[in-house]
């Protein structure tokens, strides 16, 4: 009969303030989609890294005048070197046709760089790419060397940058759960306020705190609740239409967004809309109901 009583309450709330129940659950389903997408972004970035620190390159540039004994005397010396997972040597010949592919959609700008103009190169792989500095330390003096690029370091600039915009997103998330916090309060003080007699009542005949409290509470959990099945769809729409569609050439470069991930998202859009609606709610209650 209690849990009736308090289940039709619950409805009753949602109904008696729709406005601001539909307002408040808005509020909730923008903050909550956008907590899911820096969510999903992080375990982007994270991925990323992962996929390409991996196969990370260190390329060694080699002078126009390195002599057959230097370049077989550093190959040796990278072959041996316990830092070094995989060596491969790329002639001029080669690096020119690297770059033909790189930039097949340019052939003016392929037609005016000659074979002879680009550099031999060894490109290495390290057993750790943390480890790049050892590397350059070691070999950067020795004859017959002209440069030594990281792709980490090119790497690292565009994990900053979608370090960046991951941090962008997380503000604007919790400045929007800020708002949604505050909607939640006030929705349940405007609740607590049109049922005073009735909560005056319940307290006058010995009705306990957690009887009086968990009709309010658990409006504010539905329509946590609520947010956050918006939230995750919306998540699953710009999965399927954005990341998917329209941005898949991009999402290809950048590995893509699986399915299981965008799924984990949703019990974590559910516990956060849910246990904030809930814990907001009660706090309210404690300063306006003084149960």
């Amino acid at each position: 009969m209690r849990l009736k009583y308090v289940l039709s309450e619950v409805l009753v709330g949602l109904w008696r303030n729709v406005t601001m129940t539909i307002a408040m659950i808005i509020t909730m389903a923008v903050s909550l989609t956008m907590l899911g997408a820096s969510g999903l972004m992080y375990l982007q970035v994270d991925a990323m890294k992962d996929a390409y620190y991996k196969d990370i390159e260190v390329s060694i540039f080699l002078t126009a005048g390195v002599t057959e004994q230097q370049r077989t005397e550093l190959q040796t010396a990278l072959e041996g070197d316990p830092l070094v997972r995989q060596v491969k040597y790329e002639s001029k010949q080669e690096a020119y046709e690297r770059f033909q592919k790189l930039f097949a959609d340019s052939p003016d700008l392929v037609k005016a760089v000659q074979a002879d103009k680009l550099p031999e190169s060894f490109r290495i792989n390290l057993v750790n790419p943390e480890q790049y500095e050892q590397i350059l330390n070691n070999y950067k003096d020795r004859e017959g060397i002209d440069d030594i690029i990281d792709q980490r370091r090119l790497l690292e600039q565009i994990f900053s940058i979608l370090g960046a915009i991951q941090n962008m997103a997380l503000v604007s998330a919790s400045i929007m759960a800020i708002a949604a916090l505050l909607l939640v309060a006030n929705t349940i003080q405007v609740a607590a306020y049109s049922k005073r007699r009735e909560v005056a009542v319940m307290k006058l005949v010995g009705a306990s705190n957690w009887f009086i409290q968990a009709p309010f509470v658990l409006e504010a959990v539905v329509a946590g609740m609520l947010g956050a099945i918006i939230g995750f769809g919306a998540l699953v729409l710009g999965k399927i239409f954005l990341l998917d569609g329209s941005l898949r050439d991009l999402t290809d470069l950048l590995t893509p967004i699986e399915w299981s991930t965008v799924l984990l998202m949703f019990p974590f859009m559910a516990g956060v809309g849910g246990l904030v609606s809930a814990v907001t709610a009660w706090v309210t209650l404690r300063f306006y109901l003084r149960v």
